[in-house]
């Protein structure tokens, strides 16, 4: 296989934004584990003291996730997450305003492989959530497990994440004052097993907790569609039925998390590696559905509010898809 090298005179602007999106691949795919590694490493070190006093530390702040987090704005305020918005480039599209004075739940499709644009876009300011949507807070969901990792949990609590599971999603939207928004990819780990370039399977035809959850919390929806999410990696051929695809979706099924096999370009040169590739993402945020608080809907209500939301969803990518080089025949699939 010929290897395409990039160029050694490359302008150092570009050469930041690689740097700081691996960083942050790193950051996706290794730091946990590591953590962990160096939690009980330093056990048996003489700096022991370290795990002893964080063990004592995550005791204390053991609820802290279920209960909003702590995000650290100023961090969240980088200029590296600017790097990281130049790299692709991420953009943030807006389609209509959302008043603060109420609480949203936001749908994020589809999740794509590393959900490069969620982050960008709803974990640090990097392309302007603040100013297109003043006060509101976002919250992003990211899965339990994370939360069991130390010093990680810590790491990505600044930057707005909170566990995925129904008690940690719900209590910010308790806040009667409204102004908080929790994004939530809602095809989760499975969906990444889809993203593939060119695919718009959208995991979603059963997914109605979220939906649940909005109404027991009178939070409006917000469906938000993410062109160009699928396109940053490519994977190895995981057709439905296929070998690859039943283990992977087994491993899933005991491990919580999936795990695509997904390749792009390296570092240093553009034929293989993890980096993702330099392709736009545009994520539109579409307008909200007004929902009414019900703590106990039943299930055709459920029902009801589930398919509006598909239709809302089907109707933003239709009205956008051509803005993004989609082609107009293309439609999405309800999976």
């Amino acid at each position: 296989m010929k290897i395409d090298f990039a160029p050694l005179h490359v302008p150092l602007d570009r050469r930041l934004q690689t740097a700081v999106v691996l960083f942050w691949v790193f950051s996706f795919l290794a730091l946990a584990p590591l953590c962990i590694a160096l939690f009980f490493y330093l056990l048996f070190t003489r700096f022991w003291l370290i795990s002893v006093l964080y063990c004592v530390w995550w005791f204390l702040d053991y609820d802290t996730p279920s209960r909003g987090g702590r995000r650290v704005p100023f961090l969240c305020g980088l200029k590296l997450w600017d790097y990281m918005r130049e790299y692709f480039p991420v953009k943030l599209v807006k389609t209509a305003d959302l008043d603060p004075k109420h609480n949203y739940v936001m749908g994020f499709h589809p999740h794509g492989v590393l959900v490069a644009g969620a982050f960008t876009n709803f974990c640090v300011y990097a392309t302007g959530f603040k100013h297109l949507f003043p006060g509101l807070t976002t919250h992003m969901l990211m899965l339990p497990l994370w939360f069991r990792s130390p010093f990680f949990r810590d790491y990505i609590m600044c930057a707005g994440l909170i566990p995925s599971d129904k008690e940690s999603a719900s209590y910010p939207l308790q806040r009667c004052s409204g102004g908080t928004a929790v994004v939530i990819a809602v095809g989760g780990a499975p969906e990444a097993l889809d993203a593939h370039p060119g695919s718009f399977n959208v995991l979603l035809a059963k997914k109605k907790g979220f939906i649940k959850m909005a109404m027991e919390q009178g939070a409006h929806l917000v469906p938000i569609f993410s062109f160009g999410e699928n396109e940053v990696f490519e994977q190895v051929d995981n057709s439905r039925g296929t070998w690859l695809r039943w283990t992977q979706e087994r491993l899933q099924g005991i491990m919580g998390i999936s795990l695509p096999l997904f390749h792009a370009r390296g570092i240093f040169q553009y034929s293989f590696g993890l980096m993702p590739y330099r392709k736009p993402i545009h994520t539109v945020v579409g307008r909200p559905i007004r929902v009414k608080r019900n703590p106990k809907p039943t299930l055709e209500e459920l029902d009801a509010l589930h398919h509006y939301y598909m239709d809302e969803l089907s109707n933003l990518f239709e009205k956008h898809k051509t803005n993004y080089g989609v082609d107009k025949d293309v439609h999405l699939n309800f999976v």
